[in-house]
């Protein structure tokens, strides 16, 4: 995608007035604010709706300003060189002298800081002088955006500009792992596990989501949901139902949402929020969704079907 200066500027003079911004990445688009600004973090928590015990994720163009922030050691590092910038966050240990603001943390001691690789995202990283805060960009619990008209549903003319990126190549939120005194993914995402696994040399568990204490972002039990009830693991359509479903049927029927064309696990993953958005546009009030393989990249779609349907 070609470069717009101009608007990475205008980008650049909102953030540094304390606005918030629709900010591209390759996962999802992000509400993003000066993470060092109480100020601008509160605007986020505000404009989404967000609860104020539910920390924020921090995006860093390097790792020479991370460290300003942040104490890393030798499996930070590894898992840096080999897999960052991407979409991944690590949950590290923030330093005492830290300009993060407290809205950002939940006054917790740890930070979620993760590197983008969206080339618009870096370039506005790069020519910022703080990093950016930037949970989602939609109302809390909604579906995440992946693309800039998608942010626009969301918030309209309550958001002051949105940097376009075109669409979000990976389509669901960064992978979350815990860095602290055990090893945990707390959020399954754009991230194949298999990958960190072998990298680990590990069986990484995970958690699907919180339970009582919010210690990372992405925690919450309902979240990603398009306000519409959803049935799972559905074998045959309802009346006035949508069906969602990865596996290619023979017969037609315009109520079939199909994930991906070739039964890929990635691609529907990558289709999952901009299919939940169609449908709700459309008018349908019921969804239904095959049952899909609880493996790789369906782990991912399983985690987000299951807290959209949750009541």
């Amino acid at each position: 995608m070609k470069i717009n200066v101009s608007n990475i500027k205008k980008a650049v003079k909102y953030l540094n007035n304390n606005e918030c911004i629709g900010m591209p990445t390759e996962t999802v688009y992000g509400l993003a604010a000066n993470a060092y600004s109480n100020k601008a973090t509160k605007k986020i928590f505000k404009l989404k709706g967000r609860p104020a015990d539910n920390p924020l994720i921090v995006h860093y163009y390097n790792i020479k300003d991370l460290e300003k922030d942040c104490e890393t050691n030798k499996l930070f590092y590894k898992l840096y060189n080999s897999l960052c910038p991407g979409p991944i966050t690590f949950i590290l240990k923030l330093k005492n002298d830290s300009k993060i603001s407290k809205n950002v943390t939940n006054n917790k001691k740890t930070l979620g800081v993760r590197f983008p690789s969206h080339r618009i995202a870096r370039i506005l990283l790069k020519s910022l002088k703080y990093p950016l805060a930037a949970p989602s960009a939609n109302i809390s619990e909604g579906i995440s955006p992946v693309t800039k008209d998608d942010v626009y549903d969301e918030f309209g003319e309550k958001i002051k500009f949105i940097l376009e990126g075109g669409r979000s190549k990976v389509g669901v939120e960064s992978t979350i792992i815990s860095l602290q005194k055990k090893l945990q993914i707390l959020r399954l995402g754009g991230l194949d596990i298999t990958i960190l696994n072998k990298k680990l040399k590990t069986n990484l568990k995970t958690t699907m989501y919180a339970r009582s204490k919010i210690n990372s972002p992405g925690r919450r039990s309902i979240h990603y949901s398009p306000g519409i009830p959803i049935r799972l693991n559905a074998v045959k359509i309802k009346k006035d139902e949508a069906f969602i479903l990865i596996k290619k049927k023979k017969e037609y029927n315009k109520n079939y949402f199909y994930l991906s064309k070739t039964n890929n696990l990635m691609e529907s993953a990558k289709n999952l929020y901009k299919t939940l958005r169609k449908i709700k546009k459309l008018g349908y009030k019921k969804i239904a969704v095959q049952k899909i393989p609880n493996k790789n990249f369906g782990l991912v779609i399983n985690d987000r079907l299951f807290r959209a349907s949750k009541k």
